[in-house]
């Protein structure tokens, strides 16, 4: 994880940071986008804290060359897990 990363370059940090401030709508209006929820201070606050989370974990991974395997996998670790940030949801 980059600590100085913009909400431009750490979705996941950003998806960590709705589920904390409970600010979970998307929106493309301005009021809810995400530079405006940048201004807000408990929200920053929250995505540095996510970004430094996200910094401190462990990685792994399994190379899977194979697009249609790829997404399998994707799919099946997540329900696997119980991964609470995979939702696939098509929005």
């Amino acid at each position: 994880g980059n600590p100085c990363a913009t909400h431009r370059q750490a979705a996941f940090a950003i998806k960590l940071a709705r589920h904390a401030t409970g600010k979970l709508k998307a929106t493309y209006k301005t009021e809810g986008s995400i530079p405006h929820l940048m201004t807000d201070p408990e929200f920053a606050e929250a995505f540095t804290a996510a970004k430094a989370r996200i910094a401190a974990m462990q990685v792994r991974f399994v190379e899977e060359a194979d697009p249609v395997r790829q997404c399998l996998l994707e799919v099946y670790v997540a329900m696997a897990l119980g991964t609470p940030y995979n939702d696939f949801d098509n929005h």
